[in-house]
């Protein structure tokens, strides 16, 4: 293969990264075949190992290949394979409860941008927010989002509330309540609760430890699928790379959703973020969500989601008339942390330090 990299765009070992992954996903490199050596591939594209080497330790990380002593590296992705062979990753044994606690987001940089907001923001903070939330914070998160999470949106997409539960109620709403909502087992016990209180017909879909099982998805009747790929509470699974695409894939037969939840992912300690569902796929229906709960305070009770941009009239028309449950000052704390560069180096200090503990 041969991979074109431009030296003044960086970082470079991303290029290569992108490259080589849709290279596997196009299936020209075909489950279990060997990729380049590092010394082979760095000759061929005139970049120093090293380089070949954090983008293997990137595809690797998302489950897209794997290092084997005295092979090299290997393709384990498989493209839909949850619908075709048996599941090799099966586990009988009961999934680990895992609890993650990160660094308090410093109250001193808390404190600093409240007052400055109050400051610059005067009067405007006794306005009423608008009802899908600030644009102020909207187009942070929409920079913010395209910057990390490879998410390209428009302002408009991204919805405020206050918190996922809030959320899960409106999606609901907007969705309708007589589809089938299919859920992780084990999931995060509100997010069953919250379809339970809105008499919502609930399928449970059993985890194993790649993500949820194949036979299960393949044979559910749901028509929206709610998920946390990045890493399910409280099992600690975190869904591969073949995984991911297995959902797009069901998500793709007839017209079907699937609810995003990428709670906890910006602490992923990969160089980088493992890529979102809403990224990867190419229908537009998908719906993602997230909080600053784990990133900043539970306490502040904010979180969003983007919608697909075929639902965004529909949700104005159905449900544009709910007040939003942010207060204004909030949002402008929230829109200012991130514009100032002050949540992603409290994201990135974390990270750096969770990288040592491993080391």
């Amino acid at each position: 293969m041969k991979y074109t990299i431009n030296k003044e765009n960086h970082p470079i070992y991303l290029q290569l990264y992108k490259q080589i992954r849709d290279d596997i996903i196009a299936e020209n490199y075909p489950y279990n075949t060997k990729l380049p050596s590092k010394r082979c591939l760095a000759t061929e594209t005139g970049i120093s190992t090293i380089t070949v080497e954090h983008a293997y330790a990137l595809l690797c990380d998302e489950g897209y290949i794997e290092a084997k002593e005295r092979s090299g590296y290997v393709v384990v992705f498989r493209k839909n394979d949850g619908f075709a062979v048996a599941n090799e990753q099966h586990t009988e044994h009961t999934l680990p409860h895992t609890e993650h606690t990160y660094p308090d987001f410093p109250l001193s940089v808390l404190s600093k941008t409240m007052r400055r907001v109050l400051t610059e923001c005067g009067d405007h903070l006794l306005e009423k927010s608008p009802n899908c939330g600030c644009f102020e914070l909207r187009e942070a998160i929409r920079h913010y989002l395209a910057r990390n999470r490879g998410i390209q949106v428009e302002t408009e997409q991204i919805i405020i509330g206050s918190g996922a539960e809030y959320l899960y109620g409106l999606i609901v709403e907007l969705l309708g309540r007589n589809l089938i909502y299919a859920i992780e087992s084990p999931s995060y016990n509100k997010i069953e609760q919250v379809y339970n209180a809105a008499e919502i017909t609930c399928d449970l879909l059993p985890l194993i430890n790649c993500g949820i099982d194949s036979t299960a998805l393949s044979k559910t009747k749901a028509d929206v699928l709610h998920t946390t790929p990045y890493r399910s509470y409280p099992s600690g699974v975190t869904a591969t790379a073949s995984k991911r695409h297995e959902y797009i894939h069901w998500s793709e037969q007839g017209k079907r959703y699937i609810i995003e939840d990428d709670f906890e992912s910006e602490f992923s300690v990969s160089a980088k973020p493992t890529e979102t569902l809403f990224a990867l796929s190419e229908k537009d229906n998908i719906i993602y969500l997230n909080t600053f709960s784990k990133t900043i305070s539970p306490s502040l009770r904010i979180a969003y989601m983007v919608l697909p941009k075929h639902l965004v009239e529909i949700f104005d028309k159905k449900l544009g008339f709910y007040s939003c449950t942010v207060s204004t000052f909030m949002q402008y704390v929230i829109a200012e942390l991130i514009n100032n560069g002050d949540f992603e180096r409290h994201i990135n200090r974390v990270r750096r330090n969770k990288r040592k503990e491993l080391i």
